[in-house]
């Protein structure tokens, strides 16, 4: 029941209220990260969904237009010169992931669920095995079960073995405790550096 619709309920009421209640604070934000950088304040990336469809994930823009040609492509670590002045503190903050309650309202995404990987990375959608794919049964979240689990310390395949474990114990209890979880470790910065080029969101 809750996995099949009420989710899905409370996926919409929650993303309509960030959009509402946080209009003003995003659109600040917009304009802080347009006039520390030149470029869009949104950052679009294509992602893999739920059933492994393809959409175009939004975040603020934390690093300098064109950045994924650069240095180390798509990939950040700690010190990168491409993150922004106004883009450092969204990281550390995770403010950049907001404009994703759009994502949420449009059904490409949930609040809580696994994290939606790229569409080549860690490998294609095709290169999943049959096990692996059923971290793609629910809509990707905002926040998931692998990130309060060490988050971007986590190596893929333990990654996705957690993502799979989320999706067997899907509960309206869970989601709570994750949300509450991700608050905690945001707050105080947890496991928010990538140790490798395996380890990108």
């Amino acid at each position: 029941m809750y996995k099949n619709g009420v989710k899905r309920v409370l996926d919409c009421v929650i993303a309509a209220l960030l959009l509402l209640v946080g209009a003003i604070p995003m659109g600040l934000i917009a304009l802080a990260v347009k006039i520390d950088s030149p470029g869009p304040a949104l950052f679009r990336q294509k992602r893999i969904g739920k059933d492994g469809r393809i959409f175009e994930m939004l975040k603020f823009r934390s690093m300098c237009l064109n950045a994924e040609h650069t240095g180390s492509g798509v990939y950040s670590e700690k010190g990168d010169r491409r993150v922004t002045r106004v883009g450092r503190f969204l990281r550390a903050t995770s403010l950049d992931e907001l404009p994703q309650a759009i994502n949420i309202l449009r059904g490409d995404m949930s609040l809580i669920g696994p994290r939606p990987p790229l569409t080549y990375h860690p490998w294609p959608y095709e290169q999943y095995t049959a096990e692996q794919r059923r971290m793609f049964e629910v809509r990707p979240g905002l926040t998931g079960w692998a990130q309060i689990n060490g988050r971007k310390g986590v190596e893929w395949h333990k990654r996705i073995e957690l993502n799979i474990w989320y999706v067997d114990h899907v509960s309206f209890l869970l989601d709570l405790k994750i949300f509450f979880l991700t608050i905690f470790k945001v707050l105080r910065n947890e496991d928010n550096v990538n140790q490798g080029v395996t380890l990108k969101e």
